[in-house]
């Protein structure tokens, strides 16, 4: 059962609810914004993010006549904390989505999921199709590229100390450097070779935006073209001068086009 508490406002914008859940096992933390409003918006915060991923899109969102809903993944954030992350850990993130959706009675969402997030997305709308409205993928792995492993080799170079180091304190407090190291290690001492969902992407049956920065350093442009090709609905957006966090690079342009995307979708 949901805790939670709520200050109501005259502007949706400000309506917030914050609260945990157990889903998956575990007590996972979840904020929603726009309470009143009755599409769900459920944005999946990538592999080292937390609901704070997504501070640029609630206002605008919210604005737009949609409900923000955003919630700490096992291990994240203001979430239960796990010690390590284990083989097929995505696919028990799906899971864990769905049992979140349950414990607050929401049957039918949108998703907006960015790199881990956007590939758990993936696997939801794969899986359990009713369950998800339309599908925004933002920077999601489905296989093994060359660039994928330079990319995690980066991170782990640079997350020891400022930038990243500080916001991933803000993120996730004491636990950063752990969740770190323990997401990091599982990517290069598992065989990432071996993931691979290009299978599931023909399951994926509801309207799919698919969005990559050009210049990404994890994934070439052909693993968007390629997820927008494989799914049954799929649009692709390549974005222009922007890497791994378009939504924080260019959060007004993201902002707009994802919105648009969701009200064709949508009873907005």
């Amino acid at each position: 059962m949901a805790t939670s508490h709520s200050n109501q406002h005259a502007s949706v914008v400000r309506e917030v609810e914050r609260g945990q859940v157990q889903a998956g096992g575990h007590q996972l933390y979840y904020e929603r914004y726009g309470i009143q409003a009755s599409d769900v918006v459920l944005f999946l915060h990538h592999g080292l993010g937390s609901t704070r991923s997504w501070r640029r899109q609630i206002a605008q969102f919210t604005e737009a006549g949609f409900q923000a809903l955003l919630y700490d993944r096992w291990g994240y954030g203001h979430s239960e904390q796990r010690t390590g992350f284990q083989a097929g850990f995505l696919a028990q993130g799906a899971e864990e989505t769905i049992e979140f959706l349950d414990a607050l009675g929401l049957e039918r969402v949108h998703i907006v999921g960015h790199s881990d997030g956007g590939t758990i997305g993936l696997l939801v709308a794969a899986s359990w199709p009713e369950r998800v409205i339309s599908l925004v993928v933002v920077a999601a792995h489905i296989y093994y590229e060359p660039k994928m492993l330079e990319g995690l080799r980066e991170i782990q170079t640079n997350f020891i100390r400022p930038p990243l180091s500080t916001a991933l304190e803000r993120e996730h407090g004491e636990r950063w450097q752990h969740l770190a190291e323990a997401w990091i290690r599982h990517w290069l001492q598992s065989d990432i070779r071996e993931l691979s969902m290009q299978d599931q992407l023909d399951d994926v049956v509801c309207p799919t935006l698919v969005i990559q920065g050009e210049l990404d350093e994890h994934a070439t442009e052909k693993h968007a073209r390629d997820i927008a090709e494989g799914v049954r609905c799929g649009e692709l957006w390549l974005v222009p001068g922007a890497r791994h966090m378009p939504m924080h690079e260019k959060p007004d342009e993201f902002n707009r086009i994802v919105i648009d995307f969701l009200r064709d979708q949508a009873g907005v």
